[in-house]
């Protein structure tokens, strides 16, 4: 038992350190994104509307999967694309969800990101799908969010933020910075012109490289 509530203490402390990463790096504003991680048969994901530099681990709430809270604390107000992600995707661990600027930039106009450099192979497919617009906090954007991540780990959110979600919290952080650099490097390719994309065996070849271990988490 006590055991374990280490290792809860040990997500929260953890989910904390990334949310206050998260804005240091400029991949998010204020307390504008959120994390989670799976715990036993729920999830941990931070509250609602507490300034990251103020936030403890105690803040961090326990979320049934029914969307039960425990504690004194109201869960993020976008709980339920962490909770559906995390039920429906058992490959993955920890979901990062921030209003990264390049990536809000691009899901402004709608655009999902092409095939315009390898790298993208890390989020799971060929493209990064921008998820249709839904109010935020609403099981219907949940369902958004689902569909454009499809056998993706990121997705980015139209007229919203992104989304980035792997095995563990460090490798979701991990994704969560790629796919913001990503978005900015294809920003700064538009205003040039539009730029030429990988083909599609160029792309499985780059993604058969990260299923075999290539990267951050591999042996690569």
């Amino acid at each position: 038992m006590e055991a374990a509530m280490g290792k809860e203490k040990d997500k929260r402390k953890a989910i904390v350190a990334a949310c206050r990463k998260m804005n240091a790096v400029g991949l998010n504003q204020g307390s504008s994104g959120n994390i989670s991680m799976r715990h036993r048969d729920g999830l941990l994901v931070t509250p609602s509307s507490i300034p990251y530099e103020q936030m403890t681990p105690e803040d961090i709430v326990f979320l049934d999967m029914d969307g039960t809270a425990h504690g004194d604390r109201k869960p993020s107000s976008e709980w339920r694309f962490h909770r559906d992600i995390l039920a429906r995707r058992p490959d993955l661990g920890a979901v990062v969800h921030a209003h990264a600027p390049y990536c809000t930039t691009l899901a402004i106009l709608h655009k999902e990101i092409p095939p315009v450099h390898y790298m993208i192979a890390a989020a799971g497919g060929s493209t990064i799908r921008c998820a249709r617009y839904e109010t935020f906090g609403t099981q219907a954007l949940s369902e958004a969010v689902i569909e454009a991540m499809e056998g993706r780990k990121a997705c980015l959110m139209a007229h919203h933020g992104m989304i980035a979600a792997e095995a563990t919290l460090d490798k979701a952080m991990w994704l969560a910075v790629e796919v913001e650099a990503l978005a900015r490097q294809y920003h700064g390719a538009l205003q040039l012109g539009e730029p030429p994309v990988l083909s599609e065996a160029q792309m499985a070849e780059a993604m058969a490289q990260f299923a075999g271990g290539y990267g951050q988490g591999g042996k690569g």
